[in-house]
């Protein structure tokens, strides 16, 4: 059985729990704090990163976008992936779109954490690029019941992980009263099992990190 360790809050390691369970493959969660001195993840991911996907053999795939692929090449059914050409690239630009939305708010999170030497241009910047990209994605899924064609794909997961991630680490931005139709959409993928059994939740950390 795989084993995945994976951070509460994290839409990174959320995306591959998503996808696991979607596809009905068995695994085993293990919930680490990267930062923390006494984790495991950098035992099977020298980039000392998380979610990591643990083989049988004990072989460590890291990096979210590499193992949905991977999952995707190894389990093909249920496909999470459409089939048209055009359509792959919209749900792979969505989940670049989307990575790049939580990778501006992980580091507005550790930014914040400096207090007295926090920077304004640092921050101003990331919440550019927070604000930017969720309106690009209301822009990019519209009215559509999926953000790709008419089925559950990667462009929903990657969509649904970052807006769950916001209400986590950045709730201060109301992006569901500017995008009423987003927080729809987003209100119907979180019926799905699959984003009911992994809702983002806060981590302490417990060692000092910047």
């Amino acid at each position: 059985m795989f084993k995945l360790i994976s951070a509460t809050p994290s839409p990174y390691a959320r995306k591959v729990r998503i996808a696991l369970f979607e596809k009905g493959i068995p695994f085993e969660l293990a919930t680490e704090v990267p930062w923390d001195s006494g984790t495991q993840t950098p035992k099977y991911n020298p980039l000392e990163k998380l979610p990591v996907l643990i083989t049988e053999q004990d072989e460590g795939i890291y990096e979210s976008s590499y193992i949905l692929q991977w999952l995707e090449l190894k389990y093909p059914e249920p496909p999470l992936l459409p089939r048209d050409v055009d359509d792959i690239l919209f749900a792979r630009k969505l989940e670049v779109l989307c990575d790049g939305v939580c990778d501006a708010v992980v580091l507005t999170f550790f930014e914040r954490m400096r207090k007295e030497t926090q920077s304004p241009e640092w921050l101003a910047r990331q919440r550019r690029k927070i604000e930017g990209g969720v309106r690009e994605m209301a822009r990019l899924v519209g009215e559509r019941r999926y953000a790709v064609g008419d089925t559950f794909t990667l462009g929903d997961i990657a969509v649904g992980t970052a807006l769950g991630y916001l209400r986590v680490r950045f709730a201060e931005f109301d992006w569901m009263s500017l995008y009423p139709k987003l927080d729809a959409y987003a209100a119907r993928l979180d019926e799905r099992p699959s984003f009911a059994n992994s809702v983002p939740y806060p981590q302490t950390i417990r060692d000092k990190i910047v």
